[in-house]
């Protein structure tokens, strides 16, 4: 049996002497990080208004189902599926999925940030992140992997965060246009093929 070995303790009181020097850098990843999530969850929550047209139901109605699919994958298959049978405009189908495979990318990214420990170097800079998932390879199993917090993965946040921007106008502009459509194409029974 091997001994665990723990990562050195942090000198606290060298990190928060260092740490004024580098408080620009730092808000400016946390100031991203909360954007991106900021972000992420308007449009998820946006996402229960396509459920409430879709079902043809009241807005806490649309609510209680969102809520009680307990994970957004759920959540967006439901939307997807209530889509095809309800949905006759291929088009307007088609831009549906291209919101939400566009909004599962930036799903991505977030969970990356919200689901990862944060290395700070000796002078108090998030210098690193490290995934809290398990990688397995042919040959090895590894604890997360480790990426450089760097200007080019900062540059990633920032194009995320106007892509989560980009992507609630779009829902917003689409609404109504579904709305439009439901109303003009009843599904019949036929649309739900056994």
């Amino acid at each position: 049996m091997t001994a665990s070995h723990l990562p050195q303790k942090p000198d606290f009181a060298a990190l928060e002497a260092a740490a004024p020097e580098t408080a620009d850098r730092r808000t400016t990843v946390l100031s991203l990080i909360g954007s991106l999530v900021f972000n992420w969850s308007n449009n998820e929550s946006l996402f229960i208004y396509v459920l409430m047209l879709l079902l043809k139901v009241d807005q806490v109605s649309a609510a209680i189902v969102f809520a009680t699919l307990n994970t957004t994958r759920a959540r967006l298959d439901l939307i997807q599926r209530l889509a095809r049978v309800k949905i006759r405009d291929k088009a307007l189908s088609q831009e549906l999925d291209r919101v939400i495979d566009r909004f599962n990318d930036g799903t991505h990214i977030r969970n990356e940030f919200n689901h990862c420990m944060y290395t700070v170097d000796d002078t108090g800079v998030i210098s690193h992140t490290q995934s809290m998932r398990l990688v397995q390879t042919r040959s090895a199993l590894r604890f997360g992997e480790v990426k450089p917090l760097d200007d080019a993965r900062i540059y990633e946040i920032s194009e995320a965060v106007r892509e989560m921007a980009r992507i609630n106008r779009e829902i917003w502009d689409f609404l109504p246009r579904l709305e439009d459509h439901l109303r003009d194409h009843e599904p019949t029974s036929n649309d739900l093929k056994p």
